[in-house]
């Protein structure tokens, strides 16, 4: 009797502590992908990973190209990088474009210092993970190259 009475006093588990007990994995959304695993990237590897995404704050998307297009037949690592880098890259550019395009309203000064921030943020943390050995996807990026 009493053990019916301390499982009564027990709260009901919730759905994802069951799952989180049972090792059972909650589906993503569809337009989430998996983190892509590289296994032993080499430190030439990491370093051509981390100038794509550098390269980028300087040269805007000609630097992540002409890595990406010396680079993407040799390296699996590289070729990620370089393609997230240049798509990045080219969204930036779109986006300054169009913030070049709303300054006559006004809106599009504060649209590009915004853009400039958030390329400079992004770029940086782009490239310590790509230096670290961990594949980096911008969060905010068209993919023109798949």
């Amino acid at each position: 009797m009493a053990e019916k009475k301390e499982a009564a006093e027990k709260p009901e588990d919730s759905g994802d502590e069951k799952e989180a007990r049972e090792g059972v994995k909650a589906e993503q959304p569809a337009d989430v992908q998996p983190e892509q695993k590289f296994e032993e990237v080499s430190s030439d590897s990491r370093m051509m990973g981390m100038l794509c995404h550098l390269l980028g704050l300087f040269t805007c998307f000609i630097g992540p190209l002409i890595i990406w297009l010396i680079k993407k037949d040799e390296d699996a690592f590289v070729d990620n990088q370089g393609k997230e880098a240049l798509n990045f890259q080219i969204t930036v550019g779109i986006a300054f474009i169009v913030s070049v395009l709303l300054a006559f309203v006004c809106v599009g000064v504060f649209l590009g210092i915004a853009v400039g921030i958030a390329d400079l943020v992004f770029c940086i943390v782009a490239a310590a993970k790509a230096n670290s050995g961990q594949a980096y996807r911008y969060p905010v990026s068209i993919r023109f190259i798949k």
